[in-house]
């Protein structure tokens, strides 16, 4: 399977000609620094790509070496994932490790992860088949359309022939339907009321019990009594413009095949799929003098054939995990990845450790991501006619106070970038319809002037996310 890279990147290049280096400048446009994690979550992805060009038989052999990213919240380690997923249009799921023990340790729980990844998986190849389906659907919806406008004529009997009378009315039928689909497209006719066969939803009310849970089931009801849900229709009356949009949805699904969907987006999930694994280090360590901790060793050890590769019963069938890549992450504060159970350490053979962020790489998160909040913040005013811009020696001096106030309480990383960025704009945000000044200049003096009380008082308390 080859995948080939969204329209928001800007070279035409095929992913599987993107080269390691190439990976990591793309990641470089949305995250700052990093470069180790990022050299290996570049190979990995190029590793996918040369298993792809391998036999069949030796390619099932060789499996993704998994990551565990090691380093404080806020540095980017989730970032980097999901970037990488979007790189490889592949499905991405975000977990976090700890969810499990609140909900506790067996393994159907665990499992949720992988069914959850093959709904992404569904979705994402949906949206892809809808817009290759789009134009076709529009016609076809804009054809029922005009036939509710402008009922077709009764057609001629076998053994009536033809005659001059009805082949004008016929003629005269086109051109009024020509002329109704020009105002159709024009937007002239939003407003008319039509009569359209909506399907109704309702469904009987009834329970299922199931030790397994409703997921697990090899019974679909609705397959068993296709007859019982949504079939009967009713006639709703609406404006032409919101029949348009409900009839190009019919049409949608009319040209869709789910079973194909279906088909191809569990492969995808089970070749390409990446689950992200946070908070890996709140499942790690024992409880001291109390033996195990049954919770997290549990955890562990229900993750573990997850992760080794083994075979999942989900609604759209049996899902192995063999060559999904998981990425794990943790701050590892108080543990270290030391502390998980062995055979969870041997299936993430590649650690990778993120750094704290400095000042400098508060600037450049101000300043280079393609999103940035800079960018971000201007966007956001310029849709009232305001023009933000910062000052360098501003930027500078926001990127200071967040490394310092990261040093005196629990740091956050670039999280800590949001809050400041709320409190030096407040006052601009609040009052931006009303401004008459549209142009706004943030300076290094403005921004010593707002923050000046947090750093008189050192009450950074409240500014901890």
């Amino acid at each position: 399977m080859v995948f080939y890279l969204p329209e928001s990147i800007e070279t035409a290049v095929g992913l599987d000609e993107l080269t390691p280096r190439q990976i990591v400048a793309e990641l470089d446009k949305h995250v700052v620094g990093q470069a180790e994690a990022k050299r290996s979550v570049a190979v990995a992805l190029r590793n996918r790509i040369r298993r792809q060009r391998l036999s069949a038989e030796l390619a099932e052999e060789i499996l993704p070496k998994n990551i565990i990213m090691i380093g404080p919240t806020g540095v980017g380690k989730t970032e980097i994932a999901r970037r990488l997923a979007r790189l490889a249009n592949s499905p991405f799921l975000k977990v976090e490790a700890s969810r499990f023990t609140e909900v506790g340790y067996v393994s159907r729980d665990v499992e949720s992860m992988i069914r959850d990844l093959v709904e992404i998986s569904i979705d994402m190849v949906r949206e892809e088949k809808l817009e290759e389906v789009a134009e076709k659907a529009e016609q076809n919806a804009e054809e029922r359309l005009l036939d509710l406008l402008l009922p077709p004529l009764p057609p001629l009997r076998g053994d009536q022939p033809p005659d001059d009378e009805a082949e004008r009315q016929r003629e005269q039928f086109q051109r009024t339907r020509e002329k109704l689909r020009a105002q159709l497209r024009e937007g002239k006719l939003d407003d008319r009321q039509v009569e359209v066969d909506v399907r109704e939803r309702s469904f009987p009310s009834f329970e299922i019990i199931s030790s397994q849970g409703i997921e697990e089931m090899d019974i679909n009801i609705k397959d068993m009594l296709p007859g019982l849900f949504g079939q009967r229709t009713k006639k709703r009356r609406m404006r032409v413009g919101e029949a348009m949009d409900y009839l190009i949805q019919e049409e949608e699904n009319k040209l869709i095949d789910m079973d194909q969907v279906t088909r191809t987006a569990v492969e995808r999930a089970e070749q390409s799929g990446i689950i992200f694994i946070d908070e890996i280090d709140k499942i790690a360590g024992r409880e001291r003098g109390h033996g195990p901790d049954v919770s997290r060793e549990g955890v562990q050890r229900d993750i573990l054939p997850i992760v080794e590769g083994t075979t999942v019963n989900t609604r759209y069938g049996m899902v192995r995990t063999d060559h999904i890549l998981f990425v794990a992450a943790g701050a590892f504060h108080v543990s270290k990845p030391s502390d998980l159970i062995p055979e969870l350490q041997g299936r993430f053979p590649i650690r990778v450790e993120l750094h704290s962020l400095t000042v400098e790489d508060f600037i450049r998160i101000l300043k280079e991501p393609k999103s940035a909040l800079v960018k971000q913040y201007a966007a956001l005013l310029e849709t009232e006619g305001i023009k933000l811009s910062f000052s360098d020696e501003a930027l500078e001096e926001i990127a200071r106070f967040a490394a310092a106030v990261n040093e005196q309480t629990e740091n956050i990383g670039a999280r800590r970038l949001h809050t400041i960025m709320e409190k030096l704009l407040d006052e601009i945000s609040f009052e931006g319809p009303d401004l008459k000044k549209k142009t706004v200049r943030i300076e290094a003096e403005y921004v010593r002037k707002q923050l000046a009380d947090i750093v008189k008082d050192q009450d950074l308390s409240r500014y901890i996310l």
